[in-house]
């Protein structure tokens, strides 16, 4: 469904982007901390699974050598147009047999996934001794979260809905929190070092980030836009929706 031209009728790209592009780069920059602070080498090979428009791969390159891997046809050609290091398709088809890695990222790509079980096993023979792999993605336990679930059930479903996705290309097909995420990892060879929150909403961008849905009616995402810079200020002190866990090869 990722590469359906019309569940792709849906989306504005243009405004996705735009309203995507602050929130992500900021909470990458925060990502590569995290994974230098906690990776001792500092360098080797960083692979970026669903790398989607490249901003995490252009962030990491000074730091590793970055490849990216993107299923959707259409993402996959604006970002291979920037020059930037990304295969076509799906983690691990589109890696050569051997290739290995000393940090493997998904950034909101984890929750995408049916098969969860078999992808983190693969995570765990694609990585070198040590290695760390990097989830980034929705928590089950942040506000915004749970303020859509209680207005779903009481009868308001569209801000869950949008939260999952429903309709789009690459729905959600998962939520995680930290403890259920940590028990699904865990069985697979992998360790926790580091747990984090990262800030979900900004400002800036959150417009262009709401319109994209073209299914969206305008007064739906205008009430959605203008309920959330109300409540935006009180978000700190709640869970955030943002959740990032390392995970160690062991």
């Amino acid at each position: 469904m990722i590469n359906d031209e019309a569940a792709h009728f849906s989306i504005d790209e243009e405004d996705r982007e735009a309203g995507l592009r602050e929130i992500r780069v900021q909470n990458f920059k925060e990502i590569l901390d995290l994974i230098q602070q906690n990776e001792a080498r500092n360098s080797g090979r960083l692979l970026d699974v669903g790398c989607a428009h490249g901003w995490f791969l252009e962030e990491a390159a000074s730091r590793y050598s970055v490849l990216g891997v993107e299923p959707d046809s259409q993402v996959f050609m604006r970002t291979a147009a920037k020059g930037l290091p990304v295969r076509k398709g799906y983690f691990p088809e589109a890696l050569e047999p051997d290739e290995q890695f000393h940090a493997i990222v998904f950034n909101d790509v984890f929750e995408h996934i049916p098969d969860v079980h078999a992808i983190t096993a693969v995570c765990h023979q694609r990585l070198v001794p040590g290695g760390l792999l990097v989830l980034n993605l929705p928590n089950s336990k942040g506000f915004f979260y749970r303020l859509s679930k209680l207005f779903a059930r009481l009868g308001w479903a569209g801000p869950f809905e949008r939260l999952w996705q429903k309709g789009f290309p690459s729905p959600h097909v998962h939520y995680f929190n930290s403890a259920n995420l940590t028990d699904l990892v865990s069985r697979h060879g992998f360790a926790l070092v580091k747990r984090a929150e990262l800030p979900s909403i900004r400002a800036k961008g959150m417009l262009s980030r709401m319109r994209f849905d073209k299914s969206a009616s305008s007064w739906s995402v205008w009430v959605q836009y203008l309920g959330i810079m109300a409540v935006l200020p009180l978000t700190r002190l709640f869970p955030s929706d943002v959740l990032v866990c390392l995970y160690r090869r062991e």
